[in-house]
């Protein structure tokens, strides 16, 4: 792998694990990775300001910053400094309704999804804090070659926070990247990067999977479960999971965020062709 983020960016993560002998990055990938952050702004400068009833169509979380209202999406960055990411929660663990970031709504504010008019839930609680990475995008004309050519979901990718503590819909946290599963999703690839809140009470003691492992015993073949079997109470087949149903490492997982990060940046700036018609405001 070159030197230089661009060229980082550019290389389908996944070429390096065809025989699912992952390689890892080399030191001076990595580090050209996490020297594109600037400093982050701390957490507690984000606020966010609730529209609508609860439980409702209408309702909608939106961002603010100093008092200006932001994008989650676009305005927060990916890059929270030491090696950590920003996530952006949008589904508390314990809980069933299906939150998001409407991408395709101006500021981008977090609703509840729906299907044929109606609120969607999940049919069981949700046992992890789940959101998503700002600043990232899985582009739906990215064919992913070594996944049989399955593209994007065409959404930010997804976080599964593992931690102890039920985080707050809408809260923006900074969190230790551990791994990330291949999902495939009615035809789409739909990572999910596996992560620990940095204050976490374990958190400190866990650098990657072996001590993940190590600190919640069975947890990752829970996750795994959980995000495969999930549809089939509503009458849906089980997704289905890349690289032999394997959690690939740390090192891997950031080479996935800096490749959509990549793939978002060049949908911010015009370079790609905005033909999903998203929010880029």
């Amino acid at each position: 792998m070159a030197a230089t983020l661009r060229t980082a960016m550019r290389a389908a993560p996944l070429r390096q694990a065809r025989s699912m002998g992952v390689a890892p990055m080399t030191r001076r990938a990595l580090v050209a990775v996490r020297s594109t952050a600037t400093k982050a702004p701390e957490v507690a400068d984000y606020a966010i300001s609730e529209k609508g009833a609860k439980d409702s169509l209408e309702y909608r979380i939106h961002f603010s910053q100093n008092g200006k209202q932001i994008s989650c999406w676009h305005e927060i960055p990916l890059h929270a400094g030491d090696g950590l990411l920003h996530f952006i929660c949008e589904i508390p663990k314990e809980t069933s309704a299906k939150m998001e970031v409407a991408t395709d709504e101006p500021a981008t504010p977090i609703k509840q999804d729906t299907k044929k008019g109606k609120l969607r839930f999940y049919p069981y609680n949700i046992n992890w804090n789940y959101g998503l990475l700002p600043q990232t995008w899985e582009d739906p004309a990215h064919k992913q070659e070594d996944l049989g050519g399955v593209a994007g979901d065409n959404d930010p990718v997804d976080v599964v926070e593992i931690g102890s503590t039920q985080l707050k819909m809408g809260g923006v946290y900074k969190v230790k990247p551990l791994g990330v599963y291949a999902m495939i999703d009615d035809g789409e690839l739909d990572w999910k990067v596996i992560a620990i809140e940095a204050n976490d009470p374990k958190a400190a003691a866990i650098n990657n999977l072996e001590d993940v492992e190590r600190e919640f015993p069975g947890e990752l073949q829970k996750v795994l479960e959980w995000f495969r079997d999930y549809k089939i109470p509503d009458g849906k087949g089980a997704n289905a999971f890349g690289y032999d149903n394997k959690c690939l490492d740390a090192e891997f997982a950031l080479k996935v965020v800096s490749e959509t990060h990549g793939f978002y940046n060049a949908l911010k700036s015009g370079r790609r062709a905005n033909n999903e018609e998203l929010s880029l405001i």
